[in-house]
């Protein structure tokens, strides 16, 4: 018997023309939110894959024993997940940049305190087709023809199940093209200048199909796309934090931590 479990997912409306949205600040986002009922199904039993729905759950053991420490993140982590995704892919080339993207659920005296540290709390798409292409382009050694190039992002909760605020994904093959709205996606962190780049939230539409995976451990890795070049496989997996109704009170604040991964293949 799966967790199939009922949740508000926070959409975008399509009152505001361009939204904005702040990594740290979010009183400056400009943002119109809608909160719809929906069925999010514990996807355990499915066996989702990366090329069908878009996403995949995966046994990944790191050897990282407190991911608090940036150092040890950036030394042991990243090339695992450059490994992992590269025998997952089979890309030529992948490619891990940005550190590790450490989250609280707001019942911690940690989220908010580091930067980018709240959890996602309306639906939206890492990057746009724009965006990720432009990444690609840029990553590219220089007379290499690109084929095609992924995104992906690889999420793991730190913290003992149940989580209060799990992570919902959204299988790409329900989601259409109109569903999909150009966000401006601003970081914002101290002491340095603010840049931005354009990422994508997300419209209700009935046919969307949630689904979660209960219970996270820290040997477990949730890997999602948020953009693949080639159409014929899914495209891209709109994903959001929401609040899990049956978690005790006195479970463990969520904490998890996300690295961003771009795949490259060569003509």
């Amino acid at each position: 018997m799966g967790m199939d479990t009922r949740a508000l997912i926070a959409y975008a409306g399509r009152a505001v023309a361009r939204p904005r949205y702040y990594a740290n600040d979010h009183s400056r986002d400009v943002l119109d939110v809608a909160l719809v009922a929906m069925d999010v199904t514990d996807a355990r039993a499915e066996g989702p894959t990366l090329d069908a729905a878009g996403f995949t759950l995966i046994a990944h053991r790191s050897a990282v024993a407190d991911f608090t420490e940036r150092a040890a993140v950036e030394r042991v982590h990243r090339p695992e997940i450059i490994a992992l995704v590269k025998e997952l892919s089979g890309a030529d080339l992948v490619l891990v940049d940005s550190p590790g993207i450490l989250r609280f659920s707001e019942r911690s005296p940690h989220s908010g305190a580091l930067d980018n540290s709240r959890p996602a709390r309306f639906a939206h798409v890492d990057v746009s087709d724009a965006t990720a292409a432009a990444f690609a382009r840029r990553a590219t050694p220089a007379g290499r023809p690109l084929e095609r190039f992924v995104h992906y992002n690889v999420w793991r909760a730190l913290s003992a199940p149940p989580q209060d605020v799990p992570l919902a994904v959204c299988d790409a093959r329900t989601v259409g093209a109109a569903d999909l709205i150009a966000a401006d996606a601003v970081f914002d962190s101290p002491g340095k200048p603010e840049w931005s780049f354009e990422g994508l939230v997300l419209a209700h539409a009935r046919a969307h199909r949630w689904h979660w995976f209960p219970d996270m451990q820290r040997d477990e890795a949730l890997i999602f796309k948020t953009h693949d070049s080639d159409r014929s496989r899914a495209h891209c997996v709109p994903h959001v934090a929401f609040d899990h109704g049956a978690c005790p009170a006195h479970a463990e604040p969520r904490v998890s931590i996300e690295m961003r991964a771009l795949a490259l293949w060569f003509a």
